[in-house]
């Protein structure tokens, strides 16, 4: 008799087949792989349904136009996919997450125009980027001297695999004894962390968050729509270290978590070293916003 596949970590879609996420893989001549060629996008799901799924499609869709992919499939084929991708893991929380990589030219060719790109897609149980301690005290963010790569040169506005600069201001941010990190843009302002925008409360009770060289987060969007809906003063603008440093209140926004506060920044206190009523709200007002129908995508069908 022939082993059920198991899914119960986790279910991808790799070249057509639907496969344990233990087993799923790409070759390593994909110049995804290779070259960091790919782009992607993850959308969670939450008590069974997609969250924003419009939002990440539209900017999976855009991504992929920016970098000349094409990952072969509508919006609606990426959603049944990714649906079933859940429904085998047998999820109702879940992190989702859908790539298209360039592949490979035939040998000997450097034209990425001769690849045939190819689209994978995987559901995990939920991930949170910050622990429940963490979030509950709030994060201790650091500062990194690393420059996040100029927008000229990738841009950030598609999600993308260039992490190197991420990763090496990480690893100097946990030496430091840090949770997590933001980088600069050689300018002496906050940019973005690995996975992750950042937003502050200033001396003035504004709500800050950086304009310029950051991915557009769906749930940085959310942010923005939840502080209009409160009323709240915002800028979107370059955001000097200094400030940060000098806030009433700063957190992060992610899909890995929704808004995460942050508590101390280069190992001082942000305000008084707790979480802030304006971030407080933000997230309560974040989850509630998961059981609004306009922003809810049940999964549908049958593993």
């Amino acid at each position: 008799m022939t082993t059920p596949p198991d899914f119960s970590q986790g279910a991808a879609f790799v070249r057509g087949r639907y496969v344990p996420i233990a087993e799923a893989a790409i070759p390593i001549t994909d110049w995804g792989f290779l070259r960091s060629d790919a782009t992607y996008d993850v959308v969670t799901v939450w008590d069974g349904a997609f969250f924003r799924l419009d939002a990440h499609l539209e900017r999976f869709g855009r991504s992929c136009e920016r970098f000349r992919l094409d990952p072969g499939l509508t919006p609606a084929q990426i959603t049944a996919i990714l649906a079933r991708c859940v429904r085998l893991a047998g999820l109702r929380s879940a992190y989702v997450e859908m790539l298209c990589t360039r592949g490979q030219p035939p040998w000997g060719s450097r034209d990425p125009r001769q690849a045939v790109n190819q689209f994978y897609a995987f559901a995990v149980p939920y991930v949170w980027i910050a622990n429940e301690e963490q979030r509950r005290r709030g994060l201790h963010v650091v500062v990194s001297e690393v420059q996040r790569i100029p927008a000229q040169s990738v841009d950030p506005t598609a999600k993308n695999y260039h992490w190197n600069d991420l990763t090496m201001g990480l690893l100097g941010a946990l030496d430091a004894g840090g949770d997590t990190v933001l980088l600069t843009d050689g300018a002496g302002h906050v940019v973005e962390g690995p996975g992750f925008n950042v937003f502050c409360v200033n001396a003035q009770g504004v709500l800050v968050t950086p304009k310029e060289g950051v991915l557009e987060g769906i749930t940085r969007r959310t942010v923005l729509e939840m502080a209009q809906a409160q009323g709240l003063a915002v800028e979107l603008r370059a955001l000097p270290a200094h400030e940060l440093r000098g806030a009433r209140e700063a957190f992060l926004s992610s899909s890995g978590g929704g808004v995460l506060p942050v508590t101390r920044v280069d190992g001082r206190p942000v305000g008084g070293g707790e979480p802030g009523p304006v971030t407080r709200q933000l997230m309560q007002t974040y989850w509630d916003w998961h059981k609004l129908p306009q922003f809810c995508t049940p999964v549908k069908g049958d593993a």
